[in-house]
């Protein structure tokens, strides 16, 4: 009896010799496990969603090169395959890694499959039908989701091209790890290639004694390195007994010699050595078609990479120059620190030098008035007529001295010091840095207002001034921050306040503008700190809008005009010969440039005319040319 162990399942395939036999004397397998090549039509149950191919970079496990260890090894237990199954995402496991795997139910709403028999017609109407859950699996490679078949993860396709690798791979190894198909016990020593079978020594004597086999031919493991092929024969899924070795043109799928005469009775079928050139040359198209995306894939990616490597350097540059930049920015802060600090000293210092020599002054004053005071009472109390008198002068010009000192009675500085942190303080090693020290104190009485429209404006036109603030020295202030506060308010309409805008200078000015809309007289309050300013409240008139000048500014209505007898102007002068205009030397000529239209010197100035017919030499305005 022949036992062939192959390197599928735990149990593997036996193959029975004796007096098994097929009809054409070859040996017939028996105890398969299951289908060992089933090529179904129904990619439908394919996921439809894939992973990114980045997934499968990263569910690599460590250790998993791509090289020859990718054909031979499972990324999951990293050991040799055993029974690999090929996933739909074509990526190869072991049954064992599969089945350990954590399945998952999901519901197949597709409609049930058209009928593509010979009878019926391939475009038949789909049967809807119920929602059906579905089993289904990740693939621990690149996480693609793979719906099981009925028969679970022993129904999904066998990877014989894994197990041809992995059979090279151990003759590589000098046959480590392989044992004897028939015994299942012993080392493997030889190879039948007749029956594709490794034997130990005992079982090749035993198959050379056998009289069908007599004749095979035994090489040995070490001679079979430089093979490229050495894999066993792949059986009928429903026949095990018989090899796979036709094709089924109808049904898309290798047949054996049984389901030609049973099953694919009337289904054009070929030997697979006929028909591998047709279905080779469509998946080489295939091939050529899916080769360009790898290379656009990898050029992609190698884009990728690289634009990550310059986005890294550029993060490190920009890295580089934001510490650099707080560096210089920490240690010029710390710097302005430390100049306030050393500022804050300073003002303490002169505050407190000032506030002991006026202490030291007021001292020294008040025991010089204490000791006059006490002596001129003690001589007026105990002292004799003749001793007042006598001492009389000195007293008297002692205290006339006294009280002829000046002195102030409140302290010389005052506590007002006060830190402005959004006060622009100038650049510090070439940095821009806030916050300000002041020691001054805005005195409202002392603020004053400029400015040549303090007094006068026009309806519809800004009107503008400018309030100078100061301390109670009258020393300007020389920042900004100060609240100051203007409001303009009609005479006649008290509930109709104007808009106005008051924009910090940030140098102790304050420009202060507004825009009346109708003319008249307007009260104007200034404030600073809630108190009225010099000069607050003030009144200002609002004349109507400036008139502008409709005719020329000339030295004669003859040169303006070219010569125009009908011309006019409006200084009522007159030419001989009929012009109605002024000219230089004649009657009525100013003698001096002026407007046409309404006689002014000044060229700057507003247009007094009226208008109409009333004013029959002020009417027209000569041309200029």
């Amino acid at each position: 009896m022949w036992n062939f162990q192959s390197l599928l399942d735990a149990g593997g395939v036996t193959l029975e010799g004796g007096g098994a036999r097929s009809g054409d004397g070859r040996p017939s397998l028996t105890n398969c496990p299951g289908p060992f090549l089933i090529l179904s039509t129904n990619v439908g149950n394919m996921a439809e969603k894939r992973r990114p191919l980045l997934g499968f970079v990263g569910k690599l496990p460590s250790g998993t090169t791509a090289g020859n260890s990718g054909k031979t090894h499972c990324p999951l237990c990293m050991g040799l395959f055993k029974a690999p199954r090929l996933l739909p995402c074509l990526h190869t496991v072991c049954t064992t890694c599969l089945e350990q795997l954590e399945p998952f139910s999901v519901v197949d709403i597709r409609g049930g499959e058209s009928d593509t028999s010979s009878e019926g017609s391939v475009f038949q109407e789909l049967k809807p039908r119920a929602l059906q859950p579905q089993i289904g699996i990740l693939c621990p490679v690149c996480d693609a989701q793979v719906d099981l078949p009925m028969g679970g993860v022993k129904a999904l396709t066998i990877d014989h091209l894994a197990m041809n690798d992995v059979m090279l791979e151990s003759l590589r190894g000098e046959g480590q790890g392989l044992v004897c198909d028939l015994c299942s016990d012993r080392e493997v020593e030889k190879r039948c290639q007749t029956c594709k079978a490794n034997l130990c020594r005992f079982c090749c004597q035993a198959h050379r004694r056998q009289k069908k086999t007599t004749y095979h031919t035994m090489v040995d493991l070490k001679d079979l390195k430089g093979y490229s092929q050495i894999g066993k024969p792949i059986l009928c899924p429903a026949h095990p007994a018989e090899e796979l070795r036709l094709f089924c043109e109808l049904c898309d799928r290798p047949v054996c010699r049984d389901c030609v005469v049973g099953e694919h009775r009337e289904h054009p079928c070929d030997f697979t050595s006929n028909v591998i050139h047709k279905h080779g040359d469509s998946v080489r198209e295939l091939l050529r078609g899916t080769q360009p995306h790898v290379e656009a894939l990898e050029e992609a990616l190698a884009q990728i990479k690289g634009t990550n490597s310059a986005v890294q350097e550029r993060v490190k540059a920009v890295a580089a120059d934001i510490r650099t930049f707080s560096e210089g920015y920490i240690k010029a802060i710390e710097e302005h620190r430390d100049k306030l600090l050393k500022q804050l000293e300073d003002i303490r210092v002169q505050k407190e030098n000032s506030l002991q020599l006026q202490k030291a002054q007021l001292e020294q004053l008040l025991a010089d008035m204490r000791t006059g005071v006490e002596f001129t009472e003690h001589l007026l109390t105990s002292g004799s007529d003749l001793e007042i008198l006598i001492t009389k002068g000195v007293v008297v010009e002692r205290l006339t001295k006294l009280n002829k000192v000046e002195y102030s009675a409140h302290p010389g500085v005052n506590e007002k010091i006060s830190f402005s942190p959004k006060q622009k303080a100038g650049l510090c090693r070439g940095y821009e840095v806030y916050g300000a020290i002041n020691t001054k104190e805005v005195d409202p009485a002392k603020c004053v207002l400029q400015g040549e429209d303090l007094h006068r404006a026009r309806e519809k036109q800004p009107a503008s001034f400018i309030v100078l603030c100061k301390d109670a020295t009258g020393e300007s202030m020389g920042r900004g921050g100060d609240n100051v506060q203007v409001t303009v308010i009609p005479n006649d309409k008290k509930d109709s306040p104007v808009k106005t805008m008051v924009h910090d200078n940030k140098d102790g000015t304050y420009y202060v503008s507004y825009t009346p809309k109708e003319p008249g007289t307007y009260t104007v309050l200034v404030c600073v700190k809630e108190q009225h300013v010099q000069g607050s409240p003030f009144t200002v008139t609002v004349r109507k809008r400036h008139r502008s000048h409709p005719g020329v500014f000339h030295c004669c209505t003859f040169c303006s005009s070219g010569g125009q007898k009908t011309a006019r102007c409006a200084c009522g002068g007159t030419m001989p010969g009929g012009y109605l205009g002024c000219g230089h030397g004649h009657k009525g000529h100013p003698g001096r440039p002026h407007w046409s239209c309404c006689g002014k010197f000044a060229e700057k100035s507003e247009c007094t005319w009226a208008g109409g017919q009333s004013a029959p030499r002020s009417l027209l305005r000569t041309v200029a040319l």
